[in-house]
């Protein structure tokens, strides 16, 4: 499985690519919106973890452009802001699947992105 984990601290987005390789998959990090619509247009991803708090982003423009690209895209949004816990995410970003509040334990990372990368959510 292909994924890109977006996530400012570097140190952090170490530990979770780290661990997410460990199980096999082909993990690629960015750091800022440019660096993630650069891969997005050059690579598909199967899954993107997204850290909502990503400073100088648009973690929306990063979600819609990542849909344009991948529409079976499955979205992991990740933040330490209790402001979605009512779900509104799933509303904002079509594509998220999981919904994970900081600090993140790379097992329960690593859960969410095997069942959600297997493949699209059909109805």
């Amino acid at each position: 499985m292909k994924i890109l984990v977006i996530e400012a601290d570097a140190s952090l987005g170490d530990i979770w690519c780290r661990h997410l390789e460990r199980q096999g998959n082909d993990v690629e990090m960015a750091s800022d919106e440019k660096t993630a619509i650069d891969k997005l247009r050059f690579s598909k991803f199967d899954v993107l973890v997204l850290d909502l708090s990503t400073k100088n982003a648009s973690v929306l423009a990063i979600s819609d452009f990542a849909t344009y690209r991948n529409p079976d895209v499955a979205i992991i949004v990740v933040t330490a802001n209790s402001f979605f816990s009512d779900g509104s995410i799933f509303e904002l970003i079509p594509n998220a699947r999981g919904h994970l509040h900081t600090p993140v334990q790379p097992d329960d990372l690593a859960a969410l992105v095997e069942h959600y990368g297997r493949g699209p959510v059909r109805a």
